[in-house]
């Protein structure tokens, strides 16, 4: 049987990874991988997350199963902080899972289900694990346009015209807010735009939020997400802790069904829950518990909103500090855009050969399509990747 198998297509990010771990340069900068990093390039465990830690290493009694949604106190502060009061509880499904990917893949099973002959349109680029998931599936995809190479923002008059082929039972998957891995987002204005196509083509809308709280803020990074669900008769979501509370490895997510008829939420909770049975049985408690107490508690929640508050400034800062150095350095303002960006992520717009260049000739890596992770750099790398970029001929 084993020998019947074929060597799957190498990831990209992960190759990359490999790559600047075998490069002996010792002034190398590593803008690839997708992960928070500090001025020091750790990624640190969250002062409140580190105290809740403690508190139910002292509290927690047994390690026996939950249940097959998860912990229904994790996915109700979870909805809470994702949803506010866009929507009644009532009409909100939810299962927690292993991690953001693991809701996406949730998503595309129950939709899936829901219609065998199911279409998903999907922004072009998008995070590859997207695509990646989808083929497995062997569910069809369809691109809409989303970034301008040349402005740099928002392609948003071809998104619109590209979704107008959307049709009901079509899933159309939105970034809730710091697009991966562009960084260019749509406002609320454009955002009540494709409410309204969607609602007038009957395709479902399906959310990946996997940054709240690093672009503008908490309620600002789920406002749009709040406006879909409350606006849109059905919509999944899929959330991740992974970067807002640091917890990676602990793999905690939500899956999100929500619908404005209130007797679906039942169907939708049952299919949630055999999901979950059929693909892990339960869902991981450790990360999701943590991710409860911190919500749950005042003093740990201001806690961690405020060293949140500090990760999202202080990467609005080296995006500042970015375009700032490439204005002197260029005597112009085209990147100007990175400073309007949000999230960890901005994409140069360049082609492939210039970021070989970056590699080969600073040892700055990042990913061949330009997108770079903005949390990899410090106020003192920051110089040295804009005098390289225009160095390469950007």
């Amino acid at each position: 049987m084993l020998n019947a198998l074929r060597k799957q297509p190498e990831d990209k990010i992960l190759a990359l990874m490999q790559a600047y771990k075998s490069d002996p340069r010792t002034d190398k900068i590593d803008l690839g991988v997708g992960v928070y990093k500090d001025a020091s390039g750790k990624t640190p465990i969250m002062r409140a997350i580190k105290a809740a830690e403690q508190k139910l290493w002292q509290e927690e009694i047994t390690k026996s199963y939950v249940a097959l949604a998860g912990d229904q106190e994790f996915t109700t502060v979870m909805s809470n902080l994702v949803l506010g009061n866009a929507v009644a509880p009532q009409n909100v499904a939810a299962a927690g899972t292993p991690g953001g990917t693991g809701a996406v893949r949730l998503a595309f099973e129950l939709a899936r289900m829901a219609n065998p002959d199911l279409k998903v349109f999907v922004s072009d680029p998008t995070w590859p694990n997207h695509i990646s998931i989808l083929r497995y599936l062997d569910i069809e995809t369809q691109p809409y346009r989303y970034f301008d190479d040349a402005t740099c923002g928002v392609d948003f008059d071809g998104m619109m015209a590209d979704l107008e082929a959307a049709r009901a039972g079509d899933l159309v998957l939105l970034h809730g807010c710091c697009h991966n891995p562009t960084g260019a987002n749509l406002n609320l204005t454009q955002w009540q735009a494709v409410i309204d196509l969607l609602n007038r083509t009957g395709a479902v809308p399906m959310i990946d939020i996997a940054y709240q709280g690093f672009g503008d803020g908490l309620d600002e990074d789920a406002a749009a997400t709040r406006l879909v669900a409350a606006n849109c008769p059905e919509v999944l979501i899929a959330a991740s802790c992974s970067k807002n509370f640091g917890i990676y490895r602990e793999r905690t997510g939500i899956l999100m069904a929500v619908a404005q008829d209130a007797g679906l939420r039942a169907v939708a909770q049952d299919n949630l829950n055999s999901l979950n049975r059929l693909t892990y049985s339960f869902p991981p408690d450790h990360g999701a518990r943590l991710v409860s107490m911190v919500l749950k508690d005042d003093a740990l929640r201001a806690d961690w909103q405020a060293e949140l508050e500090e990760v999202r400034t202080g990467m609005l800062a080296l995006r500042q500090q970015l375009a700032d150095e490439l204005r002197r350095l260029s005597g112009s303002d085209r990147f100007g855009f990175l400073a309007q960006h949000r999230g960890m992520f901005s994409r140069l717009g360049v082609g492939p050969d210039l970021v070989e260049r970056l590699r080969a000739d600073h040892g700055i890596y990042m990913i061949g399509d330009s997108r770079m992770n903005i949390a990899g750099l410090n106020a003192q790398t920051v110089p040295v990747l804009a005098q390289a970029i225009i160095e390469a001929g950007a």
